[in-house]
């Protein structure tokens, strides 16, 4: 029988020195899948869908498998090198995501029940419209652009976790999620002046 120690006791491997370990008895890498596959999978499945996400998820950990020899922990966590290595293999699926973006700003807005409050008929409307018209936005950004704001919206990193994850500086995060933010504040603010507008 395994014994594994809880996430925070002491008897923990460090992740890095799990891939060390894993150089010289492979066995020791499947740790470092049981850690942090769910994360990975969450991450792909939320931009490609989830039909796709299992096998692009296991995809990671087998590069990543081949690779760890390459792995420098002077560069920064395991977990930024694994979300790199998926950012990597989605630019495989930008027509899957594309589809997936285009798909939901398809989706029909709603039409509520016959009697229903009014501010909750509205907030609705509004919800679905914003979503639709969020998707739209984030199916026209550059693809680069698109992995810093998912890595941070789905993958919880921040900039330094991801100029690492995607081998860029600090300063290129920074740039395109104020680029992105702008744009996106923009498309939001239509569907306020819209929603707005119609009150009158």
């Amino acid at each position: 029988m395994r014994m594994t120690a809880p996430p925070d006791s002491p008897g923990r491997l460090d992740d890095a020195v799990l891939i060390e370990q894993s150089r010289h008895r492979p066995e020791s890498f499947a740790t470092l899948y049981d850690r942090h596959f769910g994360a990975i999978y969450r991450y792909i499945a939320a931009r490609i869908g989830p039909q796709a996400a299992d096998d692009l998820a296991a995809e990671t950990f087998l590069v990543a498998f081949r690779k760890r020899d390459g792995f420098d922990p002077a560069r920064g966590e395991v977990r930024r090198w694994l979300y790199g290595i998926a950012t990597n293999l989605l630019a495989g699926h930008r027509r899957s995501e594309t589809r997936r973006l285009e798909a939901l700003a398809r989706v029909p807005v709603e039409h509520p029940a016959e009697g229903e409050h009014a501010d909750r008929v509205v907030a609705r409307v509004t919800a679905a419209a914003t979503k639709r018209r969020l998707a739209t936005e984030l199916g026209r950004l550059a693809d680069g652009d698109r992995d810093v704001l998912l890595l941070v919206a789905y993958g919880d990193l921040g900039y330094e976790e991801i100029a690492q994850a995607l081998d860029i500086p600090t300063g290129t995060v920074g740039s395109r999620l104020n680029r992105v933010r702008r744009k996106l504040r923009a498309a939001l603010d239509d569907i306020t002046a819209e929603s707005g507008g119609s009150d009158g």
